[in-house]
């Protein structure tokens, strides 16, 4: 499948456009989220219709509280990431390459059939980031809503704002892992850039999308109090006071085995950092 995000380069590399990386490829290669590759000057998406991961979930594990508690979502995972955190939780999935990963083949007609056959009113694009195949989550999107179903994403929120664009208007609600509110942490740790998450958070609370935040606070990297207040501040003071915080409890994962569980006490720390900010609606997860 040839994807809608790039340009010719005049050496015969192409730009990816989806995300902020920009990556520059080379023949045959790949970017940085293994699943885009060069092929004869033409950008592929090597995992469009090829889910990894099918999964029938309650739909506070994404986790979104307050977008129709109570019901489930067909949850579909592609292989691919555009960024390498160190504590990811699926990296079997996502820092891995396509041929590494048994798929299913699934047409975005037969992922809307599958969603109904198991009467789920909504599908989860989740588990490694979805945006790494947004053409595949647009064309199921689009069918997805004429069949009266919901669509969420969740996602670490790193994307270009014009791909975003041709996303939102199929967007029902939205998880954000907010990973710290430092450029250095977000480089360190997951090698990127905050900013770009932030334009992403306030696109999608311009567009009307529901948005939760999730903060994942890890021992030592980004639980200082300080930085945590900037995050909610900058929260608060962007119109989402009202949107669920989700602080989530560190357990040692991937690259980070020698870090510590998060301590329940940071948790209410920061919960009522966030509160004092005024966050109105905080929890904490993996407690």
């Amino acid at each position: 499948m040839e994807c809608r995000y790039y340009k010719r380069l005049d050496d015969g590399r192409v730009e990816c456009m989806l995300c902020p990386h920009h990556c520059r490829i080379a023949e045959g290669k790949t970017g940085i989220c293994r699943s885009r590759r060069n092929q004869d000057g033409m950008l592929i998406s090597e995992v469009y219709g090829k889910p990894c991961s099918l999964a029938i979930d309650p739909i506070e594990k994404k986790p979104l509280y307050h977008f129709h508690p109570g019901t489930t979502c067909l949850s579909l995972a592609c292989m691919g990431c555009n960024f390498r955190c160190l504590n990811c939780q699926n990296h079997e999935i996502s820092q891995v390459s396509p041929s590494d990963v048994n798929h299913y083949e699934l047409s975005p007609e037969d992922v809307v059939a599958l969603c109904l056959k198991h009467h789920c009113p909504g599908i989860a694009y989740t588990y490694t980031e979805p945006l790494t195949y947004l053409e595949y989550i647009i064309d199921c999107a689009r069918l997805a809503h004429k069949a009266g179903l919901w669509n969420i994403l969740v996602t670490a929120g790193y994307v270009c704002q014009e791909p975003l664009a041709d996303l939102l208007p199929y967007l029902d609600a939205a998880n954000v892992d907010l990973k710290s509110f430092s450029d250095d942490i977000y480089m360190k740790v997951s090698g990127g850039h905050l900013q770009p998450v932030l334009d992403t958070i306030l696109a999608m609370k311009r567009a009307d999308v529901w948005v939760e935040i999730t903060n994942l606070v890890i021992p030592g990297v980004n639980d200082d109090m300080d930085m945590i207040r900037q995050m909610c501040s900058w929260l608060a003071s962007n119109g989402l006071a009202e949107a669920p915080l989700h602080f989530s409890r560190f357990f040692p994962r991937y690259k980070m085995q020698d870090t510590s569980p998060t301590p329940i006490a940071t948790l209410k720390a920061a919960k009522q950092i966030a509160e004092e900010e005024g966050i109105r609606y905080v929890y904490l997860g993996n407690v």
